[in-house]
């Protein structure tokens, strides 16, 4: 039985598909991934809300966006608790936690231990996955 709260599983793969760019696609449905320094929003300085681009849920404020200087858009906090789903991923010889969009399942990057406080983390998204909100239109 679907899961109605979650959109992801009301869709198919054909419907995401078509409903997505191939790169983001790509990265958001089969756990892909930018080249650094080549994504939207890293360099991105207006206040605003960062939303996930398959179905629009809130995951980052700008207010929580730092430079963390490995190429991707980094936050040391998700919007609100239960926004990012965690999830261990041992791929490519390592272990690490892939990090989600809580209501869709989208890939979004992953979260380390390396931020700044008042967390200590390092969630590091790849920007393709995000959609930007300036807070002038929130």
């Amino acid at each position: 039985m679907n899961d109605v709260s979650n959109p992801s599983a009301l869709k198919s793969d054909e419907d995401w598909r078509r409903e997505l760019t191939p790169e983001r696609y790509r990265i958001m449905r089969m756990h892909g991934t930018e080249r650094a320094f080549t994504g939207p929003w890293l360099d991105e300085k207006r206040s605003g809300l960062y939303a996930c681009a398959a179905c629009a849920a809130p995951l980052f404020t700008s207010d929580a966006k730092y430079e963390s200087g490995s190429g991707w858009p980094s936050f040391f906090r998700p919007v609100a608790p239960g926004s990012i789903a965690e999830h261990e991923d041992r791929s490519h010889f390592m272990r690490r936690v892939e990090i989600r969009c809580a209501r869709c399942d989208s890939h979004l990057g992953h979260v380390f231990p390396d931020g700044p406080r008042p967390t200590g983390l390092r969630y590091c998204t790849n920007g393709t996955a995000l959609d930007f909100r300036p807070a002038e239109e929130t």
